[in-house]
């Protein structure tokens, strides 16, 4: 995923880059589709019960990068935004803490601002806890005593509950950890926690009571694998190990989140987000850059084309 630990992102995704890609048709024509692009929806309120899709982008880039300037200055903003400042191990100081400020400035599609999220990996759940606590700290404990980021985005998250479920209480303690060293930090900020397993997670993860995150990623892998066959079939599964798409379980609609890259061109984004949308995701990126770190540039087709995009689906 960030440059100190692709080993740990090979082994997250499925290996199914070679799967024949599906074309598919683009629904809308060519005039339609171009006006979605280029003009920006007004800002609309979520509306209780009723989803849309939302841009949520992993940004595995350096503070400095381009990319998170092409972010903070794209309009409507995207909903989301990851950093990553080396693999949640170095750092979040005061470049870090400025880039996070002015990315949250940012409005969203539904008039709400860019929630943005620190990056603390966990090993499947074999990293030590205590590690992953101080992975935390880095991002919410800081010298200014102010929050800078809305949450943590845990990555490399197992997808199995574990003997007698232990691995899911193992992160159900890592979001209470966020909870209450945000709200220590801050009783009036909401807080955002995000777990990647890459692929789909047993529902015993979104159980009430137990859940272990706000947010899901359920998918993570090429375009090629999402339209050719590597979807597994649903955002969970149960015992039985059948694939179901979970939406039951968030009558929301924003607890899952498909990040797709090497994704060939606009029209293929547009498909991506379409996909995203009916296979019950409420964030979802596409970019078309390559390992074997796909989410530290910008896509070609620029950010607003997706943020402007998305909002019309739904």
């Amino acid at each position: 995923m960030a440059r100190a630990v692709k080993a740990l992102y090979a082994v997250l995704i499925t290996s199914l880059l070679a799967a024949p890609a599906l074309v598919v048709t683009v629904s809308a024509g060519t005039g339609e589709v171009a006006a979605a692009e280029d003009a920006a929806p007004s800002p609309r309120p979520r509306i209780a019960g009723v989803r849309g899709l939302e841009i949520g982008v992993p940004a595995y880039a350096w503070a400095g990068d381009p990319m998170l300037g092409d972010l903070v200055a794209t309009t409507p903003a995207a909903s989301v935004v990851v950093l990553n400042p080396g693999n949640g191990d170095d750092p979040f100081d005061a470049p870090w803490q400025a880039r996070a400020d002015a990315l949250r400035a940012g409005t969203t599609a539904t008039g709400e601002k860019t929630k943005v999220l620190g990056y603390v990996h966990t090993d499947h759940g074999n990293r030590d806890i205590a590690a992953v606590k101080a992975s935390v700290d880095n991002y919410l404990k800081t010298r200014d005593g102010r929050l800078h980021v809305d949450g943590i985005f845990f990555d490399v998250v197992s997808r199995d509950c574990g003997p007698g479920n232990a691995t899911r209480d193992h992160y159900a303690q890592l979001r209470a950890y966020v909870q209450d060293t945000m709200n220590d930090a801050d009783p009036t900020a909401p807080d955002l926690v995000v777990d990647n397993p890459g692929t789909a997670i047993a529902d015993c993860y979104l159980e009430p009571g137990h859940r272990t995150a706000d947010v899901f990623v359920t998918y993570e892998d090429t375009y090629a694998a999402y339209t050719g066959g590597g979807w597994p079939g649903g955002n969970v599964f149960g015992a039985s190990g059948a694939y179901r798409p979970g939406t039951e379980l968030d009558p929301t609609g924003t607890a899952f989140w498909h990040l797709v890259h090497a994704v060939p061109d606009a029209a293929a984004m547009r498909t991506t987000l379409r996909t995203a949308f009916d296979r019950g995701a409420g964030y979802a990126y596409a970019t078309g850059t390559l390992m074997p770190n796909p989410w530290d540039e910008s896509p070609s087709w620029k950010f607003r084309s997706q943020t402007a995009y998305a909002a019309t689906v739904g």
